[in-house]
């Protein structure tokens, strides 16, 4: 949302992505090679940082999240370049270890020029490393929640997975390892004839639900199958999923990981179910909560059985979760205002 808001307010600017994974990069090529520059982040060696502002030649860098590397922070202020950070995020054990090596790092912190941050505890760790100038200016997930009846693309995804639409339809999105059986016991001791659609956070992770679920239908396997348990083994599908469930349940949450988006299926009018672990989405989890917009359980199935059989209450829960997400957008317009504001000055 931030790449097209500054787009829209500045046609004329020069917007060069960097990414990271191989899994990262080729999302972004797929997003935006057709409007943007889309290359590699560097590895935080002087000469690889030095080669990449070379080449870039940036006049303002946004690093999102708690991408701050010593090497590159240090460069850009000796080319007089500001780097703030964007949408971000600094977590307790996160924080934890930083306060550990401040010393080392607590300088490079010193030099961000401004700290954009999801919450006032974030916020304070930031202040604690040594950042002068930081704002909070919540999260931009909230605006990149799309509030959508209907997602094109949807009931083509449905037709050759085999979906049948007459049936429930239960969607685990971003599960962690171990998560796979665990919703699979929940579903089968639930109602008859619900279906299960399993998404994985990472694609490695996708031979792990196979095992687990040996008769799955793969949505790479290219053609419709019998489920009751469907495999999403695809990267950018995940919210064509989201518009075909009856209720979403959120992974990495359930054995000891820390969450995942709650937003994403909650703007899509579904009642979402997450686990008690949830750690890096606390405030996102906790507004829905609080406002009776998800369920936090430690018993998925329970949970589940009980969304399927009481329509009024899943309504309830989703169009309570769609409430708190149109109070909290906004961010992305003021994350542009402090960027534009930096190139301003620059």
């Amino acid at each position: 949302g931030l790449i097209d808001e500054l787009s829209r307010r500045d046609p004329s600017l020069r917007i060069v992505i960097a990414a990271t994974t191989n899994t990262g990069f080729a999302r972004a090529t797929e997003l935006y090679a057709d409007q943007h520059t889309v290359v590699r982040y560097p590895l935080d060696f002087s000469w690889m940082v030095g080669r990449f502002l070379d080449r870039v030649r940036p006049d303002v860098v946004a690093t999102v999240e708690l991408e701050v590397w010593p090497n590159f922070v240090d460069a850009c202020e000796s080319r007089g370049i500001p780097v703030c950070v964007v949408n971000g995020r600094l977590s307790k054990r996160s924080f934890k270890g930083y306060k550990k090596i401040k010393r080392l790092i607590g300088p490079t912190f010193a030099k961000l020029r401004v700290a954009a941050v999801q919450t006032e505890d974030y916020a304070q760790r930031f202040r604690e490393m040594g950042v002068a100038d930081v704002r909070v200016l919540d999260t931009m997930k909230w605006d990149n929640a799309k509030l959508d009846d209907a997602v094109p693309g949807a009931d083509a995804l449905a037709a050759e997975l085999g979906i049948d639409r007459d049936k429930p339809v239960v969607v685990a999105g971003s599960t962690g390892p171990g998560e796979d059986k665990l919703l699979i016991d929940a579903v089968s001791g639930g109602p008859d004839g619900v279906q299960l659609i399993i998404a994985p956070r990472k694609p490695e992770w996708f031979e792990d639900v196979a095992k687990a679920a040996p008769s799955c239908v793969r949505r790479t396997q290219g053609k419709p199958g019998v489920g009751p348990v469907y495999l999403l083994d695809t990267i950018g599908e995940l919210r064509m999923a989201y518009a075909l469930a009856d209720v979403v349940v959120v992974g990495r949450s359930f054995l000891g990981l820390y969450g995942s988006d709650v937003m994403e299926p909650a703007a899509l009018g579904k009642p979402v179910i997450i686990g008690p672990h949830h750690s890096d989405f606390t405030d996102s989890v906790d507004a829905m909560h609080e406002a009776g917009g998800l369920i936090v359980t430690d018993d998925p199935g329970s949970a589940i059985a009980e969304l399927l059989s009481d329509k009024s209450r899943a309504s309830a829960i989703a169009e309570a979760g769609r409430t708190v997400i149109r109070s909290r957008q906004g961010s992305t317009a003021r994350h542009a205002d402090m960027i534009l504001a930096l190139l301003s000055e620059a």
